[in-house]
């Protein structure tokens, strides 16, 4: 989030416990000595011998007693490797020929659930069970997964082994909503906000941290237009001191239908402050999702502050994820992101200089200095680098089956770090590139913003209904391109492929669709359903200067 003054920052130190000169873990101020901030990401050492990492997870989190008519599904992933990552094992491989494959046993109390076949270097090979033999519990249940490898010509078996947990919950109470979690994807799947029946459909959340007190605590027809301007989440910025007002709020979110992403960063480390919110909100039917730690990394919370609230919130509710946003681009990001379903980023490189701190007037490395987004060079590849970067580290922690990553694009500025706001194409273009990166939310800092960002971000929710038939389904193949900084998303689905593309030139590019087999055919079919600055002529499609453009080929 846009940072807080120095006085604010202080107090805040004095409340949490933390120091109040540094951010990420490093001092920022002139006064103050260069000292390495610690906590960075541990490259995994590289193993002489191929590793197998086992992963498994369930498909459905929470699977509900309304699932147990259909079969349910554990996913696996047996990812070979010569780095030594969260879980990995030595595995011999035959010299020569086919490598064989993997059985594989999954078990609950030692009851087999689901058994199957899976190729080596396989990515979420879905192992069908029944949940007839279990009795739905709020604790989630314990499983263990095991591998059994012969290598053709061996006589010798070598197993492997993994667990996880799966969620099987009684049904909710009357009126609360649930929000399962389709771990093929990472998608959210919810039903109608309004609480008044619906079936679950899948859910791309796009909205705003939204200012609570003095905006949508007094003038509540403001969410109605949040509703018919096309976006689908709220994210009201605490405090809620008010909680009259607060009621009011999220009962015209239910009756309006819009989705309501409840946040507490300033209790999330009190236990009886999170208890009582969550069973204040918890019934909601508009509830999409929780939201705890606000940049926990940059104040240095306690590292285990997120999975100590992310326990009890399971404890209390169990049908809504969990959420949290990381500010810093290397601090202690295990710890952190442990405690959450969901870890977004927000990096925030418009109008800003990235090497030298206008705030403080020192210079930003990696060991010292604050400039308003970390470690950033100052351009749109800061997002995408982010992106991947998280990607990498959930692969290596062994989270790739149960973690999403969501983005939140700067929608502010002219103030602090940065010297100027977004223009609406540059809002899209730093949302388009980390949904082309990974990310399966979009919940910008922050409303109420400019008229040009709201009505971009508003055209983009709005295409993202369509587009999310292809982003969020599980039989979608993805493929991603990058060529003269233009950032190309492909997610085919049967005969028809959406192509997201975005222009991080501040100049006209072009992406010819011939550079990708079949889809220069595909496009003598085509439909527009973004237009941020772009056309498609031909097999070309033409980026204007930061310009984004959505399309649907083929039949």
């Amino acid at each position: 989030m846009i940072r807080l003054a120095a006085a604010a920052l202080t107090l805040v130190a004095l409340v949490r416990g933390t120091a109040a000169d540094t951010w990420c873990g490093k001092n920022y101020m002139a006064s103050d000595p260069i000292v390495p901030p610690g906590g960075q990401f541990p490259i995994p050492a590289t193993s002489p011998k191929p590793l197998l990492a086992l992963r498994c997870a369930p498909v459905i989190k929470p699977y509900l007693p309304e699932d147990a008519s259909a079969l349910a599904g554990f996913l696996v992933d047996t990812p070979v490797t010569f780095s030594e990552i969260q879980g990995a094992a030595p595995i011999d491989l035959p010299t020569h020929g086919a490598p064989g494959e993997l059985l594989v046993t999954i078990t609950v109390d030692g009851h087999t659930l689901a058994k199957g076949p899976v190729a080596l270097n396989a990515s979420k090979v879905e192992l069908p069970f029944s949940l007839g033999s279990l009795k739905p519990q709020s604790k989630p249940f314990d499983v263990k997964c095991a591998a059994t490898y012969l290598a053709p010509g061996s006589k010798k078996a070598q197993t492997f082994a993994a667990s996880t947990s799966l969620s099987y919950l009684p049904d909710p109470p009357d009126g609360r909503s649930v929000t399962k979690m389709d771990l093929r994807t990472g998608a959210l799947l919810a039903k109608p906000a309004t609480g008044k029946g619906g079936a679950y459909e899948t859910v791309f959340p796009v909205g705003f941290y939204t200012n609570f007190g003095g905006y949508l605590a007094s003038n509540l027809s403001l969410i109605d237009e949040i509703k018919a301007q096309g976006f689908t989440v709220i994210h009201p910025i605490p405090t809620f001191d008010n909680l009259t007002a607060l009621e009011l709020v999220i009962e015209r979110m239910e009756q309006v239908g819009i989705y309501l992403m409840y946040d507490m960063r300033w209790t999330y480390m009190n236990n009886t402050a999170v208890t009582e919110e969550v069973n204040r909100v918890k019934n909601s039917p508009a509830l999409l999702l929780w939201y705890t730690g606000d940049e926990p990394d940059g104040t240095s919370d306690p590292l285990n502050a997120t999975s100590t609230s992310y326990d009890l919130i399971y404890s209390l509710d169990g049908y809504h994820p969990v959420s949290l946003v990381l500010n810093c681009e290397n601090y202690y990001w295990t710890d952190y992101t442990s405690g959450t379903d969901i870890v977004m980023q927000d990096t925030y490189m418009i109008g800003l200089n990235a090497t030298w701190s206008v705030e403080w007037g020192t210079p930003c490395t990696p060991e010292y200095g604050d400039c308003g987004c970390d470690n950033c060079k100052g351009e749109f590849e800061d997002i995408s680098t982010r992106m991947d970067e998280f990607a990498q580290r959930r692969f290596v922690d062994g989270w790739e089956l149960t973690k999403a990553m969501w983005t939140v694009p700067q929608g502010f500025g002219a103030d602090e770090y940065w010297s100027r706001k977004p223009t609406g194409k540059e809002f899209v273009v730093q949302s388009v590139l980390a949904i082309n990166h990974g990310a399966l939310g979009v919940v910008s800092w922050n409303a109420p913003t400019t008229d040009d960002i709201t009505s971009s971000a508003a055209t983009l929710s709005r295409s993202l209904t369509v587009m999310k038939d292809f982003i969020l389904n599980p039989q979608a193949k993805f493929e991603h391109v990058v060529t003269n900084r233009v950032d190309v998303g492909l997610w085919t689905v049967g005969g028809r492929t959406l192509v997201l593309a975005t222009n991080l030139n501040y100049a006209t590019a072009h992406f010819d669709l011939t550079s990708v087999g079949g889809l220069a055919l595909k496009a003598l079919f085509s439909k527009q359903v973004l237009d941020s600055g772009a056309k498609l002529s031909g097999h070309v499609i033409t980026l204007e200067s930061v310009g984004t453009g959505g399309f649907i080929l083929g039949l």
